[in-house]
């Protein structure tokens, strides 16, 4: 009997045991967040309420789309946001809605669709005319919206993983029907969040805010091979109000590259970038630029202000691209606190990147340089102090770099300041620029300017937002 007694006994615990192991797996775990952002919500769900299955193989365009469309009813009672747990959530191009927050777990990857039917091809650019990679439209971009007010995009460092290698191929190949897709790309919109988040891989440029106000880009990680084409990191075209700060990004073109429109196609659309804000950036770039100006800047670009950059192994530091028939302006242009490393060239001015979207641009539409100031600045192995080259008859003026000390590889290029078709001048420089920037007070280091009123965009207030998630 006292044999059957535990015998009984053991099954039970056995049985118990079993159960709470069914319990535990059925179970839905829990965990809360804190963040900052510019709005929090009143209303929540998550993917998986919607039929999202994050296996890396099941498509979840649908999941994501009924989810919005669903959250969308709350933009006037307090907004919503939707949750991505942690998994491999496979998905094509989805669009967002106004007071809205994405918010990625720090184990949640977003896996874009390398089946081109998830992608919707959507009209070019108005002020580009044409697609980036090929004549006619375009492929909407992963994460898109357009008309759109208080969208926050963020997470706990979750990753947008874009699958770019099959899109690269193609487009070395000339076999792209449309122009690539970016990761990210907010349109006429206003008061955006994009942060805390990894993006690898990208198809094309990763973050694109156009025809925008008020836009804070902050806490990103961008990483694609260096080698991937266009695969620029953040890049506000014709935007106004536009703070990027804190990120890190190695990248197979320009780390931040500023635009406003191509050729006849921006000048005719007429809307500058301008009040921008650049700072505490890691860049690693061989083959392009840390921050760009241009090319398409045929809108405009003004009032830039870039600080405590650090440049690792990139071409260049700063670089403005230009060319006869781009029009438009790229002026007041304050960097400094810049420390660069390993580059073929800190400074680097061009009025001869010719690439035009067609043969119908004007030939005698000159773009306008001037005020640019770079100041406080060193530099290690680097190969050639500057190119700085204007246009002829056109000159790039008001060019004034001070304080700034660069340091040459052992290899060095013989001419260290290549110089044409510029004025400006210098103060505290090494090696000693060309004579078009002559050193204005060899007595005494001239500061070059940089603005100490403080811009829209910097009184943007963030709040700290808490959500509890739950999850299979």
């Amino acid at each position: 009997m006292r044999f059957v007694i535990c015998i009984i006994l053991l099954v039970g615990i056995i049985i118990s045991l079993n159960t709470n192991g069914v319990e535990s797996r059925k179970a839905r775990n829990s965990d809360w967040f804190e963040y900052s952002a510019i709005s929090c919500r009143a209303h929540s769900a998550s993917l998986e309420e919607f039929g999202g299955v994050g296996d890396g193989t099941t498509s979840n365009t649908k999941a994501f789309k009924a989810a919005i469309d669903h959250l969308s009813r709350f933009q006037s009672e307090g907004g919503s946001q939707l949750f991505v747990p942690p998994g491999k959530w496979l998905t094509g191009s989805f669009n967002l809605t106004s007071h809205f927050t994405l918010f990625l777990h720090k184990d949640a990857v977003l896996l874009a669709s390398q089946d081109e039917k998830e992608w919707p091809v959507i009209e070019p650019l108005p002020s580009y005319g044409r697609g980036r990679d090929t004549e006619g439209g375009r492929y909407s971009s992963l994460i898109f919206g357009t008309n759109l007010t208080d969208v926050v995009i963020t997470g706990d460092n979750g990753t947008i993983d874009g699958q770019g290698e099959p899109w690269w191929r193609k487009f070395r190949a000339g076999e792209l029907k449309y122009t690539r897709p970016y990761l990210i790309e907010i349109m006429h919109s206003q008061n955006i969040q994009i942060s805390n988040l990894t993006l690898i891989n990208s198809p094309s440029w990763n973050v694109h805010p156009v025809y925008s106000s008020s836009v804070i880009v902050q806490g990103i990680t961008i990483l694609a091979p260096v080698t991937s084409p266009n695969t620029d990191g953040i890049n506000p075209d014709s935007c106004t109000n536009t703070r990027i700060e804190d990120c890190y990004i190695v990248s197979g073109d320009d780390c931040v590259a500023v635009k406003s429109g191509w050729d006849q196609y921006g000048i005719a659309y007429g809307m500058p970038t301008k009040q921008l804000i650049i700072r505490r950036l890691t860049c690693i770039s061989p083959f392009s630029a840390v921050i760009a100006l241009g090319s398409e800047m045929s809108g405009g670009i003004q009032d830039v202000r870039a600080e405590d950059i650090t440049a690792i192994d990139s071409e260049s530091g700063v670089r403005i691209k230009t060319a006869v028939g781009r029009g438009g302006f790229v002026k007041d242009i304050y960097v400094r606190r810049m420390t660069m490393k390993t580059m073929k060239w800190a400074f680097w001015i061009t009025g001869s990147y010719g690439s035009h979207p067609d043969n119908n641009y004007d030939p005698h539409a000159l773009p306008e340089i001037q005020n640019i100031n770079y100041r406080d600045m060193v530099a290690e192995n680097v190969t050639m102090a500057a190119r700085l080259e204007g246009i002829a008859g056109d000159p790039f003026t008001g060019i004034c770099i001070s304080n700034v000390t660069i340091e040459l590889t052992n290899k060095p290029k013989k001419l260290q300041w290549n110089c044409t078709d510029i004025t400006g001048i210098s103060s505290g420089v090494t090696p000693k620029p060309c004579e078009l920037l002559p050193d204005h007070e060899p007595a005494q280091t001239t500061e070059c300017n940089f603005p100490d009123n403080r811009l829209p965009v910097e009184n943007m207030g963030v709040q700290m937002c808490s959500y509890k998630a739950n999850y299979l």
